[in-house]
């Protein structure tokens, strides 16, 4: 397989010339000195900007190319003040303790220079001793940290410690990497750096802010979001640049002898091709992959390929290596070495290297997938060439929808902006865990208004839950010692699962409940850290699984049916043939099955029903958008019922959900679980009610929202012109699972769907009915309609399958049906009311729902027989032996 065969489209990004300025007038005579002895006679035009800007006290977001001198753009303004000032102290928070970690050696020639008793520098997290920690607090001008030690340790701590001096002192606030803090984690910093500016005005201080991105679409709104302050923005670069060939790399298909089409070549075999030649001709590269297995493979396959076919393999075997989260810091810390000093010529490593930690001069990367956004194509691109020499990048598309995007549509990755970074530091849950944060630090008053603007509702409720107290106006903490560390800063859901490996009892990972219920059901597959595991047990009750290691060749997605509930509409606003709407929805998934799809091409191996359906509902926020009446008509006419009613086959809406969802993902900058897409439910109504309004809802998959799908309603042409061109540039014939999600769909049809949305069109002809396969799912053991004469069978059925409630629903003594209705009789009054019970009703209705086939919208409702009153006898013993209570 040669590599240049494959090659589909090149792009060289030719040569950019620096544009250098004198050093500032402004600069200090010691700053001076120190870049002219290191051989800086002038400055790149973006550096001395912001040196410019940050003396005139401007809170600054700077997004210049990768190894365009940034690092030196924000610390110049940093050391100046420390130089004038030894008290002062400036705050430097990234993402990751790796990344802390090498930008402290990036500092070290300055230490050298200067003298620690001028600048004091050290890394705190949580690897650092408490004797260091001791002489950081005390003594350093530059602390790096991350945001979690700021969160549960600068600020529970503000007045102890020393911390009372840092925050009395503080001038900067350094944010490197601010794109990577978006979602649920940059939502979670929005609020630490609110409970941060409430600290620092208590000790009358006003840090500014530096703040350096990649380049995302809103640098400005998410640092002014995060950091509750206005910015300016400085985006001229006057690095120099090397040319930059691009290189985009189309896995050949897999053809058998009659001409069917199998699939695609993995693009891990294609890296696992290309990197040994890169070795053998010294190259210097990192090839990034998806996942740690992916890492794995792709390295034994290339030092096995090294080994069988180089005529040198056995001295090149050591060239390469892996680097990914699971390596010890001392491990990757000896890799991080090799590759400066040359002795190794490459990695193969997950995104962890996308950061910028320095490995040397790399002139080749390799990415083996399209990883998501451009914002992370040009961060790993941009790790090569950071030495003034020409490089180039490969990109191996994947087979799905973003990758074959892009091989049809180049001019998309190199030559469209950037994807918004979307925070929603209003979410309410979030803003709650940091108002019991802020309140142990510091009580609350009147002023906090302006920095929570939930907390009128949150006190009383907080007063309830005995967690504040009221001290002449102010409200001061009186719940557990530490609020701050009762939640994760890149979680929402308090609820958390853990994966146990059953062979040796230790624990593989944890995660909250709505991903759980779709990753560690019974039968999931579960990959971590190169291996799979096979969940053989979930515990409800205690909330953990059970997996062992598995070595199959497929992977596991859940399945199941999404209602979604309109609580009320915030705007909305007529969009050429729809009307869309954004606004507060109550969603209720259940997963009751799972998919098996072989690795790489991604074909579907069957399907199983789990014993019993896992459900849970949220409160999020949602865009909805009304789906015109011609295509509800045609899709609905398609619609076939599977023999048990289970399965709606023939659902062209499911790829009209499945083709917009991956466009909506490109334009949010989010991951499959963080939106979902699906359609109402009378959407699927094969017999009823045409004439009802049928709705395609965008959905945050966070409690409360992120705000997705708000930027969804801003942004929905750019989604429906771009899901109109994935699905109309998909190179397959009538659809396949890359495009539209199942190749039994009609991909002209889902595309007249599309364009629909935009203006009327007339369907296409002859549309494609696929013949199904005898359906794998079990058969529903019981009709609906007839539960009122089957009832005790049906009861005996629930105990013998060990089904919750199954004693309850036998001593119900008859049921009646009316429509989607089913009518309990019960002669107790208090069963009523515990029945109707929140999370029992909703037990109850999944049962019905899981052994029938009650329609959508069945709700059970119950009836008191005549003999209600109950037992007289027992209601006298009862008197007497709680005369007091029931008086």
């Amino acid at each position: 397989m040669d590599i240049k065969d494959l090659i589909i489209h090149k792009k060289t990004i030719s040569k950019r010339e620096g544009v250098y300025v004198d050093f500032p007038e402004r600069l200090s005579p010691d700053l001076v000195r120190y870049l002219t002895e290191k051989g800086l006679t002038k400055l790149y035009c973006h550096q001395a900007e912001m040196f410019e800007k940050a003396m005139d006290k401007q809170n600054i977001v700077i997004n210049t190319a990768t190894a365009s001198g940034k690092t030196l753009s924000f610390l110049l303004p940093v050391l100046q003040e420390i130089l004038s000032n030894p008290l002062a102290r400036a705050i430097f928070i990234y993402p990751t303790k790796a990344l802390a970690s090498d930008q402290y050696r990036a500092l070290l020639p300055y230490l050298d220079y200067f003298g620690e008793n001028r600048i004091s520098v050290g890394v705190y997290d949580g690897d650092t001793p408490v004797n260091e920690r001791s002489r950081i607090r005390k003594n350093a001008n530059i602390i790096l940290t991350n945001p979690e030690m700021l969160n549960g340790s600068f600020l529970p701590n503000h007045s102890k410690f020393g911390f009372d001096f840092i925050f009395s002192n503080l001038k900067y606030v350094v944010i490197d990497e601010l794109h990577t803090y978006r979602g649920a984690f940059g939502s979670h910093l929005a609020n630490v750096f609110r409970r941060l500016g409430r600290v620092c005005r208590y000790y009358n201080s006003d840090p500014q802010y530096l703040c350096s991105s990649a380049t995302i679409a809103n640098p400005i709104e998410l640092a002014e979001e995060i950091c509750g302050k206005k910015f300016i923005h400085i985006s001229k670069d006057g690095s120099p640049s090397a040319a930059r060939n691009y290189f985009l790399v189309q896995p050949p298909k897999i053809m058998g002898n009659n001409k069917r089409y199998y699939g695609q070549i993995s693009p891990t075999t294609v890296a696992a091709e290309l990197i040994p030649t890169l070795v053998e001709n010294n190259h210097s590269f990192i090839a990034f992959a998806k996942s740690r297995r992916d890492v794995e493979v792709i390295l034994k396959e290339s030092t096995d390929k090294l080994e069988a076919e180089s005529f040198f393999g056995a001295s090149l075997l050591d060239k390469i290596s892996g680097y990914r989260g699971g390596y010890t810091p001392i491990e990757r810390k000896e890799i991080e070495n090799k590759m400066i000093s040359g002795a190794l010529r490459g990695l193969v490593s997950t995104n962890v290297l996308e950061l910028g930690i320095d490995i040397g001069k790399i002139d080749t990367t390799v990415i083996v997938g399209y990883p998501g956004t451009r914002a992370s194509f040009w961060q790993q691109t941009g790790r090569a060439g950071r030495s003034g020499i020409e490089c180039s990048n490969y990109l191996i598309l994947d087979n799905l929808p973003f990758d074959q995007y892009i091989a049809i549509n180049p001019d998309w990755l190199f030559e469209s902006g950037s994807e918004n970074a979307v925070i929603d530091k209003n979410n309410l849950l979030i803003e709650l865990a940091h108002i019991r944060a802020a309140a142990a630090e510091i009580p609350l008053t009147l002023d906090d208004i302006s920095v929570f603007p939930d907390l009128g509702e949150t006190i009383p409720v907080l007063i309830r839950a005995k967690e504040l107290t009221n001290q002449s106006g102010k409200f001061a903490w009186c719940g557990n010692a530490f609020p701050a560390g009762d939640f994760s800063l890149r979680n929402i859901d308090k609820v958390r699962y853990k994966l146990i490996n059953k062979e040796n009892n230790k624990e593989i990972t944890e995660m909250d409940e709505m991903q759980a219920f779709r990753e560690i059901h019974n039968g999931a597959i579960y990959m971590h850290a190169g291996v799979q595991y096979q969940v053989v047990k979930l515990d409800l009750e205690s909330r953990t699984a059970y997996a062992v290691p598995f070595n199959g060749n497929y992977y596991t997605m859940p399945g199941g049916t999404t209602s979604i509930r309109i609580v009320q509409g915030h705007k909305d606003k007529e969009f050429r043939r729809t009307k869309v709407t954004f606004g507060d929805v109550n969603v209720d998934e259940i997963v009751y099955m799972y998919k098996k799809l072989q690795f790489h091409n991604h074909q579907n191996l069957g399907f199983e029903q789990l014993e019993k359906p896992l459900s849970k509902d949220f409160d999020t926020e949602s865009t909805w958008v009304k789906i015109p009446a011609n295509v509800v008509k045609v899709y609905r006419n398609l619609l076939q019922e599977s023999e048990s009613g289970a399965i709606i086959r023939n659902n062209h809406f499911e790829g009209l959900c499945y083709a917009i969802k991956n466009a909506a993902m490109m334009a949010t900058m989010t991951e499959q679980e963080d939106i979902g897409i699906t359609m109402s439910n009378n959407a699927f109504e094969i017999t009823g009610n045409f004439e009802e309004e049928v709705y395609m809802f965008i959905y945050d998959k966070y409690i409360g929202g992120l705000g997705y799908a708000e930027k969804a309603f801003d942004l929905l042409g750019q989604i429906i012109d771009n899901t109109i061109k994935m699905v109309e540039g998909c190179t397959c014939e009538n659809g396949c699972v890359a495009c539209i999600g199942d190749y039994k769909l009609d991909k002209s049809l889902v595309l007249w769907g599309l364009n629909n949305l935009l203006e009327e069109i007339e369907p296409p002809k002859d549309i494609k009915i696929v013949e199904y396969s005898p359906a794998t799912f079990m058969k529903k053991p019981f009709k609906f309609s007839e539960l009122q004469v089957k009832w005790k069978e049906f009861c005996s059925y629930l105990q013998e399958n060990g089904e919750s409630f199954a004693a309850f629903l036998s001593s119900v003594p008859k049921v009646e049906l009316e429509d989607h209705l089913l009518i309990l009789t019960t002669d107790k009054a208090f069963y009523k009311e515990w029945i109707l019970e929140k999370t029992n009703y909703k037990s109850l209705k999944n049962i019905i729902a899981f052994y029938t086939d009650a329609p959508p919208g069945t709700k059970l409702e119950i009836k008191l027989s005549e003999a209600s009153e109950g037992r007289t006898d027992v209601k006298n013993k009862l008197q007497k032996r709680y005369k007091d209570l029931m008086d």
